[in-house]
Parts: C-alpha cells; structure tokens; sequence
C-alpha cells in the first residue's frame, strides 16, 4: 500500500461506527467513511468536540453539522496551500491521500532533466495539478466544473503559483481528449483522477466501470514519444489494483515501463492502522 504519511496539517485521528475524525489544520471534521465497518470505543476527545460533523441519510446523500468551523480555512503539504471548505456530499475540496501521488510524480519530473507537460484529467481542485507545476512541469488542467476550476486557481494563487505554466481548461474530459487528438498534441505524462460516477457540463453520464478502459485507450494516443507517467486513480471498490495495472500495461505496451498498482491509504494515529482510500495504477518509464 502507498501510504501518505507526510502530512503536517492533516491526519486521520481514529475510525470507529462508520465515521473517521480528522485534523484539518486547526479544525476537527468527523465525516463518514464507508470503510470502516469496525467499531471501537470512541476514547478520543475530538470525537465530542468536533468542529463540524457529516451526517449521512438514509435516504442517500447528508448535510452538514457546524459548532465552530470558518467557511473557509487553509492547509499546507510541503509547498503547496490549499483553500478548504466544506460543501456537499462530505467534501472539503482535498483527497489527502492523493500526497502520495504527489511525490511520486514529482520525483520523477524533477528527476526528468528536460521539459515535461502534463495533462491531469478530472482535475478536481487542482491537488496534482500543482504538486506537478511545483516540480517544474507545464500543466493541463482540465475539469467539467467550472466552480472546481476557479477554486484549483485560488489554490494556484495560495500556493505561489499563478504564474506557473498552467492551462486551465473548463471541458468535458473526453471531449477534450478527442479534440486533442485531432489537433495533434502530445503530453509526456497524464493524470487521471476520475469520479465513479458523474454528469458532464451537458447532461453526459460517466460511469467508471464503463467508460475508463475506452478513456485509457483514447489517452496513450496523447503520449508523446518518450512517455515518463501515466496515473490512473479509483476510488471505486470494483476495480481491484489488478485491474488497474492490466489496463495500463495493455493500453502502454508500446512504451518501454513498468506498471504498478496498489492501494493507497492515510495512517490513523490512535490505532496504527493505515485507513484504505482507494487504489492507484502507476505506469512509470523504463530508466534510459
């Protein structure tokens, strides 16, 4: 498991019932979380002294519960600060467990000695989008929600950032996929952040277990000649790593790489145990 545990703004405290408290900066957030089927004696303080609280309805979806939290705060990783408030369905605008990724990536530009351009699809507030920029890429940011990118540019301003080489770009991803293609640009690392399910700016339906191996196959035409990375991220419990790892070693064969995939997860501080949060497939270039 690819585990992120350099965070200093963030941790997962304790699970217990369904629910993870968690230490965002200066504020305890207590949200649901559908791993955690265990159920552990709540000792933590913060358990009853929490600054905002998800409820989850029966009936689907939940709302918010606020004693002391500012609608808006901020968190540091490494260089990188990200704007943070809560809004529907549980979010607070990060995937902590994404920090991972993040330095995996940037190791690898750092260490790339040449240019490299990076697409990120389904680009979400703009996590990986800066992580990469920060490391020296130029950036493609793409994202079907026009608020989600206005909000990754406040990240880029609150980072340092907005003068780094970024586009961003408000586009169905597939679209813009296709439209790349045809105009015949090439990337030397992608991204891939996609939700399990989602709507497009016009109604269009995505449906991960549908529409990704089509997507990944769109994508390696985008690959330019000499290909560093290509992630590729699930949150969905369906798709084991296995699979993730097949279809980028099908779609990348003509590339010289390795694929990787594994779980990734965030470490719970009372118990030891690392919390589950998805799974991430890492094709990475052979070392010329």
């Amino acid at each position: 498991m690819w585990i992120a545990d350099h965070w200093k703004d963030y941790e997962v405290i304790d699970t217990s019932g369904g629910e993870k408290l968690e230490r965002w900066g200066d504020y305890l957030l207590v949200r649901p979380d559908p791993q955690v089927i265990w159920d552990t004696p709540k000792t933590h303080r913060g358990w009853k002294h929490m600054n905002a609280h998800y409820h989850r309805s029966k009936k689907g979806g939940g709302e918010w519960e606020f004693f002391d939290l500012p609608e808006q705060w901020s968190i540091q990783y490494r260089s990188l600060t990200f704007q943070l408030k809560p809004f529907s369905f549980k979010h607070t605008g990060l995937f902590p467990e994404q920090a991972a990724n993040w330095d995996w990536f940037s190791r690898l530009i750092h260490q790339a000695g040449r240019p490299i351009k990076v697409l990120n699809l389904f680009a979400y507030t703009g996590g990986a989008t800066l992580a990469a920029a920060a490391a020296g890429a130029s950036v493609t940011h793409v994202d079907a929600s026009k608020g989600m990118v206005t909000w990754a540019k406040e990240n880029a301003r609150s980072s340092g950032l907005s003068d780094a080489p970024i586009r961003w770009i408000v586009d169905d991803c597939v679209k813009f996929v296709e439209r790349e293609i045809r105009r015949g640009n090439h990337y030397d690392a992608i991204i891939m952040d996609p939700p399990s399910y989602g709507r497009g700016p016009k109604g269009e339906i995505w449906k991960i277990e549908d529409a990704i191996h089509p997507l990944i196959k769109l994508c390696a035409k985008l690959l330019s000649d000499q290909p560093l990375f290509f992630l590729l991220n699930s949150y969905t419990t369906g798709l084991a790593p296995a699979v993730l790892t097949y279809m980028l070693a099908t779609e990348l064969k003509q590339f010289h790489g390795q694929v990787d995939s594994q779980e990734v997860g965030l470490p719970v501080t009372q118990s030891g145990l690392v919390l589950p949060c998805g799974a991430s497939g890492r094709w990475e270039a052979d070392k010329v």
